[in-house]
Order: C-alpha cells, then structure tokens, then sequence
C-alpha cells in the first residue's frame, strides 16, 4: 500500500529505545517484520550483539544516548511519528550501579520527551511502565485498577522510576494532547533469556520465604508483553493499561512448581530478607523486590481486555510453568539431590539464625 493510503493510526517511521536488550530488540524485530511499517529505528547506547543485531533485521541502528539532548536530531532528522520508550531498566545489572540507573530511566526518560515534545512529526508515544508503581503493602487493595494509587509510594529503586517516569509522560500528554499516549504497566516477565532477580530467585534450589506470609504474585510471559507494545503501535489505544497474566498464584505454589524448597523466616526479619537471599545465591535483591515476596501484588486486566482489545494467551501460571520448562530447572527433590538440599538446608537455617541474633542485638540496618 503507497504511504499516501495508509490507514492514519498506522506508523510510518517508529523509534525504539533500548533495542541492544532482549526484549528491546525482539519488539523491533516484530516492529520490522511488518510490512506497513516504512522504518524502524533501534536506539541504544550500545551495539546490539551479533544475534540481536541478525533478530532485529531492517531495524536501523542508531548509537544514541537519551540522556543526550541530541535524541531531539535523530528524530527530527529521521521524521519519527511513532516513539515506543522500552530503557526504563529494572536492574542496574551492566549500568554501573543505582545512580546510573536512575540517571538513565528518569533523566532519560525527561529529555526523551523534551525531544518529543519539539518534534511536529510525533503523533504517537508508547511507555513500557510496570506494575510495581503500585507498590507492595499490607494495606494494599486485593486487586489494584489502573485508578488506585499506591497505598505506599516506592520509597526507592526501579519502582520509584518507574512512577517518575510516569508523572512525566502525564505532564507530556497535557502539553501535546495531539499526542496518542499509551502507557502499559507489565506484570514481572520471566524467561529463560532474560535474567533478572527473581528469575534467580526462583533458581535457588532453597528458596528463602518470610514466615507468615504467602504473596499473590502475578506473571507475564514475553510474547503477551510483545503482542501488547505492538498493537500499542499499530492501533490507537490512550490511556494506561495493566497488562498481566490472568490469575494469580502464591508463592508457595510458584516455589512448589519450580520444584524448590521453600526456608521461612521470622516475619519480624522481613526488611532483611534480601540479605539472606544474598548469602544463598549472590542475588542482589532490593528493598522493593522483598516487599512484593512478603505482601505480593495483583492487578485486574478488565481494561486491557475490555477497551484495549487484547486478553493474554498465557495465564500466569501456564506462563510462570514455561519459563521453568525453559530455564531447565531440575527438580531439587530428586533422590541424587535430597543430600544438597539437607546440607543447604543447615546452612541456610544457620544463617537466618545469626542474621535474626543480630537484628536482636542491634546488628545491620539496610
């Protein structure tokens, strides 16, 4: 179909930042692999490796840090009317450290959409956010809709980021209401390619749990979160949309599907929970990630099946069992590993034994 016929919500040239990451690059492969779409530009401020840069096709590499007021050129000189924002990174993994992080999610992030802002040719802008703005608490709703706020805001980390991040893009709507906004909150993804904190967590083959409490937790698999930023793409869809697996499952149920073997500590030693993860697998887990393990967090879809038009093939369980299918996680409960799993059970017992001796006597404060 010539340009000049094109349907008007379809893009002509889409920007995607955060292209050299896994899922970064696999929306710009799908993004490439239609023929509507004229050009795709993959931004990032590193190459792609080999099979990314294969994966991604057509995608146009464009060496550019966001943080740069230089963005503002590339889509200028490029007439970008589509920008989807995927570097709001949840791990400062390869960032060197928190403060890089946050510099490059909320100071990226404002100056990404400074240059959005003066560019004419923008018309459309899609925001992968999460659904940890939400928070986790005791005080939390059953079920958070995209209307409720956080019961406690994410005092820090990605969390807080990610709600930054959000207030600015509401400020950018208000600013250019000629501007399609979508802005979808994905539940945690877990996939045996990308690797994050609690997809090691639940790699543990004795998984550190606080006593007491037995989180509702919510998954998304990949390609739901991919099939959603492209419709986000193709379609006209404003707004803020939870995009999450249906259904929920407990804790004790994920850790009993992965075949693991759940450790319970006192509750009362909940905040330090991520030192205990440390000690058993060299996880570096925040504040953030032990509050959803101990209070959980589950977010109702209506909208995005209602509205958006979209309801996700996987469940959250069918997509919590495929990532444990692909990661190989070979049950710890075999009779060849019954005496690794007594012995890690000893130690890790000792050393939620010294951890709580020392909160008692006024020890770590994180």
């Amino acid at each position: 179909m010539p340009a000049e016929e094109k349907p008007p919500g379809l893009p002509r040239v889409v920007l995607v930042t955060g292209v050299s990451r896994y899922f970064g690059g696999r929306l710009a492969a799908r993004l490439a692999s239609d023929p509507g779409i004229e050009r795709v530009l993959g931004v990032d401020t590193v190459a792609p490796d080999a099979e990314t840069a294969e994966r991604i096709g057509r995608t146009e590499f464009v060496r550019a840090d966001i943080r740069n007021p230089l963005i503002a050129k590339v889509i200028a000189d490029a007439g970008v009317d589509t920008v989807v924002h995927m570097s709001v990174l949840a791990t400062p993994a390869g960032l060197g450290g928190r403060a890089s992080m946050k510099e490059l999610n909320v100071i990226g992030s404002m100056q990404l959409l400074a240059a959005c802002q003066k560019a004419p040719t923008v018309r459309k802008l899609v925001v992968r956010s999460s659904t940890s703005v939400y928070g986790a608490s005791p005080r939390d709703p059953a079920v958070f809709t995209e209307n409720i706020q956080a019961k406690q805001s994410p005092p820090s980390g990605y969390a807080k980021d990610a709600s930054e991040v959000e207030g600015y893009v509401r400020g950018f709507a208000r600013r250019r209401p000629d501007v399609i906004v979508t802005t979808l909150r994905l539940a945690n993804m877990l996939s045996p390619r990308i690797d994050t904190p609690l997809a090691r967590y639940f790699a543990l083959p004795v998984v550190p749990t606080v006593l007491g409490f037995d989180a509702r937790l919510q998954f998304l698999h990949v390609e739901d979160g991919l099939d959603a930023l492209c419709r986000a793409v193709v379609e006209d869809h404003p707004g803020t949309y939870n995009v999450a697996g249906p259904g929920s499952l407990l804790l004790s149920q994920a850790i009993r599907r992965a075949g693991r073997v759940p450790l319970p500590v006192p509750s009362f030693t909940a905040p330090y929970l991520g030192m205990v993860v440390r000690q058993a697998g060299s996880i570096d887990f925040s504040p953030e990630q032990t509050r959803l393990l101990t209070y959980g967090r589950v977010v109702d879809i209506s909208r995005l099946q209602q509205e958006f038009g979209l309801t996700p093939a996987y469940t959250t369980a069918a997509a919590f069992d495929d990532f444990v299918r692909g990661s190989d996680l070979a049950s710890v409960l075999s009779a060849e590993n019954l005496g690794t799993v007594e012995r890690a059970l000893r130690s890790r017992w000792s050393a939620a034994r010294r951890l709580v001796e020392s909160v008692r006597a006024g020890g770590p404060r994180s």
